[in-house]
């Protein structure tokens, strides 16, 4: 950790992320940022994004910013335009849906062969949300579904959600967390 990271901590700063939060619409992208904000700053009710929001929340250590970029297929040529200003992206599956899950698979495939995300090592946080419908797909299965483990030049992880309830919620975002901060040391030990 670089003397600036201490003396933010010492301070009670947090480190301020762009975080893009990419999936196809319906998939509960709004839901999740919703649930992840302190329960006095969530709304009660969710209605669909058009085009894209922005959204805070902090972890212990980190200050999110939240790109909620609308996943209707009109509005999804606009992500291109987010990915440089992205430290990490949270793309997320409705498990329930298995009639789309191609269109999610092209949409991912579309994403990590953009020239701005293809040679970064921009981690990955994918939520298999929707986990209280009945047959959905576990995150195994939705990870076999979308081929993740042909990504092999990015940190990924897939986690189990329930974004009503907020579900699996916690154990992705201290995943994200992990791989912001150790991101961030490694890039300090290298300009050392």
């Amino acid at each position: 950790m670089g003397l600036f990271d201490k003396l933010v901590g010492w301070l009670g700063l947090k480190k301020e992320v762009n975080v893009l939060c990419l999936g196809l619409d319906n998939s509960g992208k709004t839901t999740i940022i919703n649930k992840l904000k302190p329960s006095n700053a969530q709304v009660q009710d969710i209605v669909p994004t058009i085009g894209f929001s922005i959204e805070k929340f902090k972890t212990s250590s980190l200050s999110f910013t939240v790109f909620d970029m609308s996943g209707q297929g009109r509005y999804r040529n606009l992500w291109e335009h987010y990915y440089k200003e992205g430290q990490a992206i949270i793309f997320v599956i409705d498990s329930a849906d298995k009639l789309r899950m191609v269109v999610a698979k092209e949409e991912l495939e579309t994403l990590l062969n953009h020239p701005d995300i293809k040679h970064r090592r921009i981690p990955i946080l994918f939520f298999a949300n929707k986990m209280d419908v009945r047959d959905a797909l576990s995150s195994v299965k939705v990870s076999q579904m979308l081929c993740l483990e042909n990504i092999k030049d990015k940190p990924w992880y897939i986690c189990a959600t329930d974004a009503i309830r907020g579900d699996g919620l916690q154990e992705g975002v201290d995943w994200l967390q992990d791989q912001i901060i150790q991101s961030n040391q490694n890039n300090e030990n290298m300009s050392a």
